[in-house]
């Protein structure tokens, strides 16, 4: 027999449609918006306007827009010079700063007697400011500095190390003093990826026979991809922005991008060419920020 009709009011009601068929929106979206739109619209001043500012005056001049500051900014001999430094200088150190932040963060997790000591003693660079670490090492590498006298007590002869015709001593001396200032951010956010990984993992791949460098290669290094990914995008990003330490160390004879971009706007006093420079320096971080993004992107969450 078949069982009677459940009465209307049982029944699900569908929900009455919005204009033209559309479902209604939900109140909670709206509630949210508003929640939010406060935030957005402080973003937006403190980020978005000075940034169109910045564009404007960029190309600004006193007839109107022109590329006037581009072409003054490119034809500067220290331009294509402070290019130059500043890529062989994010060539050369970001691949030390992951290497060496990597194996102090894998002996910290190792925990051998002391790590927690470890750990702070590497974290101190972060609470020092880039003019404060040029100028600590200013002390070690000047010319009646540490390292001199210590060659002295060998009898050897004293070395210019921050003479301007001794540019790869000058490069040895900033890429030292920058190594030593930032690898302790990229240190930091691969021993926080690491907490995130069950140790569960790599007991199971020993388990199998697989040695210290396959667990790391096949098994750490894959769930570690996005805390190396964040730490590869921020430490690119601020690299561009290195000017302090080589400022402190060698002035103008080791010249840097954002340091052009310094120069232009207190020495020169022309901010539109320093306003040009810094339009490159972001331009180029935000290209950068995107291509690790594609190129680091897990294969395996892409749309089959």
């Amino acid at each position: 027999m078949a069982a009677p009709d459940a009465p209307a009011a049982a029944r699900p009601q569908p929900r009455p449609a919005g204009p033209r068929g559309r479902p209604p929106r939900k109140k909670g979206t709206s509630a949210a918006m508003l929640l939010i739109a406060p935030s957005i619209v402080f973003m937006t001043l403190l980020f978005g306007w000075p940034m169109v500012s910045g564009i404007l005056q960029a190309f600004g001049g006193p007839e109107g827009l022109t590329t006037a500051n581009f072409t003054r900014m490119t034809q500067d001999p220290y331009f294509w010079s402070s290019v130059g430094n500043t890529l062989l200088l994010i060539v050369v150190m970001i691949p030390i700063q992951f290497v060496l932040a990597l194996a102090m963060a894998l002996l910290i997790r190792a925990k051998p007697k002391g790590s927690s000591a470890y750990f702070y003693i590497w974290a101190i660079p972060l609470a020092v400011s880039d003019l404060a670490a040029g100028l600590v090492w200013l002390t070690v590498f000047t010319d009646r500095g540490y390292l001199n006298s210590l060659l002295a007590s060998f009898g050897l002869e004293p070395v210019s190390w921050l003479a301007y015709d001794n540019y790869a001593s000058m490069f040895m001396a900033v890429l030292i003093a920058e190594v030593w200032r930032a690898t302790s951010l990229v240190f930091v956010i691969v021993v926080a990826g690491l907490q995130s990984i069950p140790k569960d993992y790599e007991e199971a791949a020993g388990v199998f026979g697989a040695g210290f460098w396959d667990r790391l290669w096949h098994v750490t290094l894959p769930l570690l991809r996005p805390s190396l990914q964040t730490a590869l995008i921020l430490r690119t990003i601020l690299a561009f922005q290195t000017f302090a330490v080589a400022l402190a160390l060698t002035g103008q004879n080791f010249p840097l991008v954002v340091g052009e971009t310094y120069r232009w706007y207190t020495g020169l006093q022309d901010a539109n060419v320093a306003s040009a420079l810094a339009l490159v320096v972001m331009t180029v971080s935000m290209i950068t920020a995107i291509g690790y993004l594609k190129l680091l992107k897990d294969q395996s969450e892409a749309p089959r």
